[in-house]
């Protein structure tokens, strides 16, 4: 290949693979037994339960389930050994545990406030891979995955798994004739997520100046402006991106890119030079300019050039209403067993989406959102007649405010116990008496006070504030398990009580806000 983005196998490598029953029954029992399987393979009821019972059968299968079986063994020591190896890229966030596309956001966003605070301003430019798993060209990844260290039996089991398939599109029960599978990843398959993150792994590893994060095939470029130097350099690793592109036959839909600024209100001398629009422009070398745009999804998380959550929030509480009331207009039933299950699943899982990245602050905007919990829980038999606050209490819920706090405290808690990546600049101090502490960072005095403004209400300051308010006990629990009931008994101490219209409270609701207008010592009983 003579890429400088591969590293070299490590001497040992990974070539023979040896497996026990145990593991042979530990991939059985990750098997979903009412998926499907293909044309003549054994149905994963059969794997998993008993042949005689008719139940068991399924009459479609689409994949084999013993494949896949012996899949997961493959997974399971090829992931170890590249974890091992520390040949993952660490702003890859796809497919690998204790990652995923909020850590992926945490770490983006930090990387924005970084930079801001140094008084930089920060262009992202967002790539588009077009059907990228289906462009992975079968030698290349073999010649990548020998690179690794990958060899032997190893080597030549996915060579086997890779090459040689054929495919057949059925529709309405017309079968067209046997195709060769020619490039790609198989989908739907459990090795096809973590090969192709391989193909990609030393993408990242060619740029120079600017920084990459990718969460499998979205990717994109981050830089600090300080003046066209900046900008040319985060042009230059735009361009290598695309050439690396080239090199290893990935199709890339260079008319989707796009560009988000975060720009400081103070004049830069960037700015005040004449034609500024145009000398910030990026480009492909097709001629595609990147027009900068005010709002873009990325992970499913609304980012805003203002640095604000508001258009996200509000696309989020639309798109909540509107399943609130498919549910309400599906499901006649209005019982206090059934509908808080349908709430919890089908409308509070849009409402909490990466939330400890976008946790609001503004009272309106904690309202918006809180609104739609409280709307859909006075359809509850029983419910109509009480205050919102009184429902939480009925239905045993907590508001979305307090879920939100939660959820960024358990974060902080896996970050501490390396259960989550520690990208964003978490520290922690212990001291004799308040016990383990998340260390806050300083300001920085000579950053733009707005800039200050929002950081503090960024996920790394918040976060951090939240976990030091518990108990020290609580903060030095070591279970996952024991932890969350832990917080689970702390919170009930505290009154629940989330801003809503007509009603101007007396604080935010927030545990800081509650914390610091008391003063008795709380503890975890």
């Amino acid at each position: 290949m003579g890429n400088p983005g591969l590293p070299q196998g490590s001497s040992q490598g990974f070539g023979e693979l040896s497996f026990t029953r145990e593991d042979i029954l530990e991939a059985l029992e990750e098997l979903d037994p009412y998926s499907a399987a293909p044309d003549g393979d054994i149905p994963a009821k059969i794997l998993k339960g008993d042949r005689t019972d008719p139940a068991n059968y399924r009459p479609v299968s689409l994949t084999s389930h013993v494949m896949k079986t012996f899949e997961r063994v493959m997974r399971k020591y090829l992931v170890k050994y590249l974890e091992d190896s520390e040949f993952l890229h660490n702003n890859q966030h796809g497919f690998r545990k204790k990652r995923s596309c909020m850590t992926q956001l945490l770490r983006h966003i930090y990387q924005i406030y970084q930079s801001l605070n140094n008084n930089d301003e920060v262009d992202v430019i967002y790539l588009d891979f077009a059907k990228a798993f289906d462009k992975v060209n079968h030698s290349i990844l073999l010649a990548k995955l020998a690179r690794y260290g990958i060899k032997g039996k190893a080597l030549k089991w996915l060579n086997e798994f890779l090459c040689g398939r054929k495919q057949t599109v059925v529709v309405e029960g017309t079968r067209s004739s046997l195709q060769p599978v020619v490039s790609g990843v198989p989908q739907g398959t459990v090795l096809g997520p973590i090969l192709f993150v391989l193909y990609i792994n030393d993408l990242l590893s060619t740029i120079k100046h600017s920084c990459g994060f990718s969460f499998a095939d979205d990717t994109k470029l981050i830089g600090g402006i300080q003046g066209l130097s900046s900008v040319n350099h985060l042009q230059d690793d735009l361009n290598l991106v695309i050439e690396w592109s080239r090199s290893n036959n990935m199709e890339l839909h260079e008319q989707k890119f796009e560009e988000v600024s975060y720009n400081l209100n103070t004049s830069k001398t960037l700015r005040e030079l004449p034609l500024y629009p145009e000398n910030v422009e990026y480009s492909t070398p097709k001629g595609h300019v990147i027009t900068p745009q005010e709002i873009v999804c990325d992970l499913g998380v609304n980012v805003s050039s203002s640095r604000g959550w508001g258009p996200h929030i509000e696309k989020t509480v639309q798109g909540a209403r509107k399943m609130a009331a498919w549910v309400l207009s599906a499901f006649r039933d209005r019982s206090p067993t059934v509908m808080p299950t349908l709430y919890k699943s089908m409308v509070r899982s849009k409402l909490e989406y990466c939330c400890p990245v976008w946790n609001p602050v503004k009272i309106k905007e904690i309202q918006r959102l809180e609104n739609v919990q409280r709307s859909f829980n006075r359809k509850i038999l029983g419910c109509s007649e009480l205050q919102y606050w009184d429902r939480l209490k009925k239905l045993k819920l907590m508001s979305l405010q307090r879920r939100r706090e939660r959820y960024c405290i358990i974060h902080i808690w896996k970050i501490l116990n390396e259960e989550a990546p520690n990208d964003i600049g978490f520290t922690f101090n212990c001291h004799q008496r308040l016990g383990l502490k998340a260390v806050i960072p300083p300001e920085n005095k000579n950053s733009q006070l707005s800039v200050r403004s929002d950081y503090d209400s960024t996920f790394r300051v918040r976060a951090a504030q939240l976990f030091n308010i518990l108990p020290p006990e609580l903060r030095a629990t070591t279970s996952l398990d024991g932890f969350k009931a832990g917080l689970g008994r702390f919170m009930e101490q505290c009154p629940d009580t989330p801003p809503i219209p007509g009603y101007t409270p007396s604080s935010d609701n927030s545990l800081l806000s509650w914390r610091r207008t008391h003063t008795m010592q709380l503890s975890c009983a």
